[in-house]
């Protein structure tokens, strides 16, 4: 029986971070986003959310990785210290299988023992299972900020949800 492990991400996660995350980047509106990340982009930002305090952590069972979560401030400045904005990636085989909500309870708690008060997810409104999803985990709607991104020709509108931590 394999067992689906939640650890924090190293530099040899980047190139299976980065081949679960750049399909979404280039071929699909799940993420505004279009330029693709390169394993060096990924150790950056490893690095980044470990100096300030934050996790990146990674879903894996046995030598497979399954999706990744991240979490960092939700703006600049010492007022929003406590508020975090997340993202989560899961591999499209994966979802749907709990590792998504495994991934979501590990970085809430991790934020939640770091002092954070609340956590943002910003979804895309063409991911309605991304919004069903928080909406799962205990996030509520907040407001929908229409337009605000633009990919493959198209305007897209932003939901936001956040979570009392």
């Amino acid at each position: 029986m394999t067992t689906t492990q939640i650890r924090p991400a190293t530099h040899a996660d980047a190139p299976a971070i980065a081949a679960i995350w750049n399909p979404m980047i280039r071929d699909t509106l799940i993420t505004f986003n279009a330029v693709e990340k390169a394993p060096a982009d990924i150790c950056t930002m490893i690095d980044a959310k470990a100096a300030g305090g934050h996790a990146f952590l990674v879903a894996t069972e046995e030598d497979q990785t399954l999706g990744f979560a991240t979490y960092g401030q939700f703006r600049g400045g010492v007022g929003y210290a406590r508020t975090m904005e997340h993202t989560i990636i899961l591999a499209p085989a994966t979802q749907g299988k709990g590792v998504g909500r495994a991934l979501m309870l590990a970085i809430e708690d991790h934020a939640r023992i770091g002092g954070s008060h609340s956590i943002f997810a910003g979804v895309s409104a063409a991911n309605p299972a991304g919004v069903a999803f928080h909406q799962a985990c205990g996030y509520h709607e907040v407001v929908t900020l229409s337009e605000v991104g633009y990919k493959n020709g198209r305007w897209l509108d932003l939901v936001l949800l956040q979570k009392t931590l």
